[in-house]
């Protein structure tokens, strides 16, 4: 009589899951529970993108993903200036304000660390993995926006000594 075995050994039990698939499914219930739609269509496409054929096109999302979020995210700060909502007169007169020209300093330091991180991330792609996750913890969670892994990875090249 053979014996018959209900549950497969661990090993294969692990093959069949789809690991990045769950933690998408966890990201995409992140977002709906803390009401964060930028997480929730981030997850819920890629989940899409991950269960359809459309996942040949992971590689052009990875290569110009971030790019063209930085465009609309650009587009998204300039247009108040574009559409007249702040006059030119008033963007010249705040460059008189201490603040603005505090502004212009952080802005500075801001995009020196993205550049810092984006190094960082392509020289050491094993930091990926938790900078991602703290950034969607942060925006899941915390209500934050999903703008922090270049900063966060700038600010860890600051702490880890790397360029």
């Amino acid at each position: 009589m053979a014996s018959f075995s209900p549950m497969p050994p661990c090993s294969a039990c692990m093959s069949h899951l789809d690991l990045n698939l769950i933690v998408l499914l966890i990201l995409l219930a992140c977002g709906i529970f803390s009401h964060n739609t930028a997480v929730t269509i981030a997850a819920a496409v890629l989940i899409v993108f991950r269960i359809t054929p459309l996942e040949v096109y992971f590689p052009l999302l990875q290569q110009h993903g971030l790019n063209i979020g930085i465009i609309i995210l650009t587009i998204g700060v300039l247009t108040p200036i574009a559409s007249g909502k702040i006059p030119g007169d008033e963007i010249l007169k705040s460059f008189m304000h201490w603040k603005s020209i505090l502004a212009i300093g952080i802005g500075l330091f801001v995009a020196w660390l993205g550049a810092r991180g984006v190094q960082l991330m392509s020289h050491q792609p094993n930091i990926v993995a938790g900078l991602l996750i703290g950034t969607v913890a942060g925006v899941a969670l915390l209500r934050g926006v999903p703008v922090g892994p270049l900063i966060a990875a700038g600010i860890l090249s600051l702490l880890i000594g790397s360029k």
